[in-house]
């Protein structure tokens, strides 16, 4: 089963290093890992989707409490929550699939943030299966390049994960 982790740490040199060391070690892939500061600046927020049983995202969990710079893990997977991810898609674009191109990402509310003669960059945010759907509804020869960030995660209601 996939799930969304989400942890506080203190935001220092060589935190994320001790986490993603701590995954390797002990045979745990993760799937995607974005982290950044929070509102403060002392702490950085991770998210981690990895693939696993509950018993092993429980075992996950443990272990990462056992850090030192880790302050709080939640699994977002438990509960209700909402995910996104950003991606960057350079696409060719002449001819008759400019037009087309601009049409896809109409369709799917992405955005047009860079043009050349021959080329667009676009921007899509969205669940992963959006941004999936988008690379497979059009023409795979089209794609130059693509730069996808990972999941950003967040409980929903009255869910914080805060100190």
């Amino acid at each position: 089963m996939r799930h969304v982790i989400s942890l506080l740490l203190e935001n220092e040199a060589g935190a994320l290093s001790r986490v993603s060391n701590m995954f390797s070690a002990r045979g745990y892939n993760i799937e995607s890992l974005t982290v950044a500061p929070t509102e403060d600046p002392s702490m950085s927020r991770m998210t981690i989707v990895s693939i696993g049983s509950d018993d092993v995202v429980e075992q996950i969990t443990k272990q990462l409490n056992k850090l030192v710079e880790v302050v709080k893990v939640v699994d977002l997977s438990e509960a209700a929550h909402i995910e996104r991810e950003l991606m960057l898609i350079k696409v060719r674009a002449t001819g008759k699939d400019r037009e087309e191109m601009k049409r896809m990402a109409d369709i799917f509310r992405g955005r047009i943030v860079d043009v050349t003669e021959s080329t667009y960059v676009m921007e899509l945010t969205g669940s992963a299966t959006k941004l999936d759907s988008f690379i497979e509804a059009i023409d795979r020869s089209l794609i130059l390049e693509t730069v996808r960030t990972g999941v950003s995660g967040i409980g929903r209601g009255d869910r914080i994960l805060r100190i």
